[in-house]
């Protein structure tokens, strides 16, 4: 990452007022970009847009992705730059009890933030931000790529599968590379892992689930303790949208693609093991108990390979498994001793940044 390529970069992120979202806002502050967001609401409460004051640094519009009218508007009075595409129900238990809502969220309005850039204009690179479980998983021990099929199982999955094939039918249609020199907008789709850090707040979520019960002093309870997840430091991925931001203002052509941004396959590991670790580090006396009731399918194994992003974009996640969970143990520590989110957040951005830098 080149920090120098943000200082006065007008950016816009929808979604910015979620937990990757306000991460993202703040990182983009420090580095001294013109930062705009939209977003239909502050997700949850606690959040970490409010706790740490995110909305302080940025200008911030109200507003609804499956919304064109109101998102056009929106691009047409902050013409940004760069686009970051965050908006979405990002929660595999909330889709199965909205359907509709997931889809209309993170389908068409996929289909309404391209549109609006095709309309505006002068947007240099967008980026839209799906997840790891838009492929079709197939139960696997090894990393799915970026050129393997779309699916999901279920409603979350499929409309991330979904707003992957939208951003390829866009970039193939209206933003295709053979005809850059005219609209010049490089247009590419991100994939991440399960991405966990401080601040994290929303229901059925593993992390805000686990520090909700440390914090009162229960046991935390775990769904499906054997499923193995990519997990990543938020910041790790963050990084790599950064990166390959800069790569695409540059060249356009070469880098208008989907990527992954993953950790090291050894950073892998199972549900059951996180929480353990992570209680063992609180302090807690028993690690955690196993939910036996009947659950809507989630995936068993999933798993990332980002060879593609580490040749090409010179990425690779800068923290390990261990160290991710002794910054967000510290993190929450941080925030339930002395409610200081900005400040515990902007220390590990700094401190990232410089383990970036090296």
């Amino acid at each position: 990452m080149k920090p120098a390529v943000w200082q006065g970069m007008r950016v816009l992120l929808t979604g910015h007022t979620g937990f990757k979202g306000s991460w993202m806002s703040l990182w983009l502050q420090e580095l001294g970009a013109v930062v705009s967001g939209y977003s239909i609401d502050i997700p949850t409460d606690p959040s970490l847009y409010e706790a740490a004051s995110v909305g302080n640094g940025m200008a911030s519009q109200d507003g609804d992705v499956r919304d064109l009218d109101a998102l056009e508007a929106c691009l047409a009075d902050t013409r940004p730059e760069v686009v970051f595409h965050m908006a979405a129900q990002s929660l595999v238990r909330r889709s199965y009890a909205d359907p509709v809502g997931t889809y209309s969220t993170n389908v068409l309005g996929t289909v309404n933030l391209l549109e609006a850039v095709r309309r505006i204009g002068g947007v240099r690179a967008v980026i839209v931000v799906t997840s790891d479980k838009c492929y079709e998983n197939r139960e696997r021990a090894e990393g799915y790529r970026e050129c393997e099929a779309m699916g999901g199982y279920d409603p979350y999955s499929s409309s991330k599968g979904c707003a992957e094939l939208v951003t390829s039918a866009y970039r193939n249609s209206f933003f295709n590379t053979a005809d850059f020199d005219r609209h010049g907008t490089a247009i590419a789709s991100v994939r991440a892992g399960n991405v966990i850090g401080g601040g994290d707040w929303a229901e059925d979520r593993l992390i805000p689930d686990v520090f909700a019960a440390l914090q009162q002093g229960a046991m935390p309870t775990v769904r499906n303790p054997q499923a193995v997840r990519p997990w990543q430091f938020v910041l790790d991925p963050l990084n790599g949208y950064l990166t390959l931001a800069e790569y695409m203002l540059e060249d356009g052509v070469a880098y208008s693609d989907a990527w992954n941004f993953g950790p090291d396959d050894s950073d892998s590991t199972e549900v059951g093991s996180i929480v353990g670790r992570l209680a063992r580090s609180w302090g807690a006396q028993h690690a955690w108990h196993h939910e036996a009731c009947d659950q809507p399918h989630e995936a068993t194994y999933l798993r990332l390979d980002s060879s593609k992003a580490r040749s090409t974009l010179s990425w690779a996640p800068k923290l390990d498994l261990q160290t991710t969970l002794d910054w967000i143990v510290a993190w929450y520590r941080d925030f339930f001793s002395a409610n200081e989110a900005r400040n515990i957040t902007m220390s590990q951005i700094r401190r990232f940044q410089k383990l970036a830098a090296e």
